[in-house]
């Protein structure tokens, strides 16, 4: 990697960092780091719903703790996140001997599991929207705490919305640990194995051959490919698609990558890039969620879905991950 190369990746991370942590809502403790959360934030809501898919696996659920692996730049950190109620802040425990000794890398760890629980979004005006809302009021009763759980890295959030295209949930888990366990890689700490999910520089160099072992369609294999490689070119990055000025933009330019549509698109944006509007609107489990709320016999049109998020303007994808959770 060239030295200019070196210093953007620098650049880009301490941006991340910078605005995924803001003043006074972290504290570092060198074992351990202590994030505080909002009052509008609830530890069970959010291990409810990552504990959806037995077949998860880049983390692990036990006794309401969360524990995970976090590639870090030529380290690991291993991580157990759990609840600490009475200071109204979430606990992130290194361990093993993965604790970093540059306190900037502590940071990015902190940056990390900041976005992955969304703690930077005031969910107070989106409350009060949802409270007189005929489709949010009881979503937001049912799961009021609940965050917009993320993926936090660029290459992962398109890599899942593309495997997950035109299947089902569970078969989309399946295809991801197959995924993660051929081609990501493997660490071993206190006597439990952690995956890590693979890199773009794992995956461009490969074949669509080299993917046969997965049981996934041939264009599902040129798209990952495909999007591997615009990232290791440079052509594709999370900066990029924040600074592209508008929703719209980013949006534009994601579509024009070959695999990703308008729902992976808006995926991404969603869940990734924290793009408040950002609006799946063609999702299917979202048109079952108002099917089953609405007490309809069909799912609603397109044209029914808009004029019923009429009100959602900026929250569309808080409306959508909310009315996702009563189905998945």
């Amino acid at each position: 990697m060239k030295m200019q190369e070196r210093n953007q990746t620098h650049d880009d991370k301490r941006y991340l960092i910078e605005n995924q942590l803001p003043q006074d809502s972290w504290e570092d403790h060198a074992h351990t780091v202590r994030l505080f959360v909002p009052k509008e934030f609830s530890f069970t809501e959010n291990l409810n719903y990552l504990q959806r898919s037995p077949n998860e696996c880049l983390y692990h659920i036990r006794n309401d703790r969360i524990y995970r692996a976090i590639p870090l730049d030529g380290d690991i950190a291993v991580i157990e996140v759990s609840a600490e109620p009475q200071k109204q802040a979430i606990l992130v425990r290194f361990l093993g001997n993965t604790a970093p000794s540059d306190p900037c890398k502590r940071a990015e760890v902190a940056g990390y599991v900041r976005d992955w629980f969304d703690l930077n979004t005031d969910l107070v005006p989106f409350y009060t929207m949802a409270e007189t809302d005929p489709l949010l009021s009881q979503a937001v009763q049912s799961f009021y705490g609940l965050r917009n759980m993320g993926i936090p890295d660029l290459f992962e959030a398109l890599c899942w919305g593309i495997l997950g295209q035109q299947i089902n949930l569970a078969y989309a888990y399946t295809l991801k640990r197959r995924f993660v366990e051929a081609f990501g890689r493997r660490v071993e700490c206190e006597g439990e194995v952690y995956r890590i999910f693979p890199s773009p520089e794992d995956i461009a160099p490969l074949l669509v051959e080299d993917l046969d072992g997965l049981r996934m369609t041939v264009k599902k294999g040129e798209y990952l490919i495909g999007v591997a490689q615009l990232m290791v070119e440079g052509k594709l990055t999370k900066e990029q698609l924040l600074e592209a000025g508008s929703l719209k933009q980013a949006e534009k330019q994601l579509v024009s990558i070959r695999g990703i549509g308008p729902w992976t698109a808006n995926y991404v944006l969603m869940r990734c890039l924290r793009m408040p509007a950002a609006f799946p609107i063609d999702d299917v489990g979202l048109h079952n969620a108002i099917k089953h709320l609405l007490g309809l016999e069909v799912k609603p049109t397109k044209k029914e879905i808009l004029e019923l998020s009429a009100a959602w303007a900026n929250w569309e994808s808080y409306a959508t991950f909310y009315l996702w959770r009563f189905l998945y």
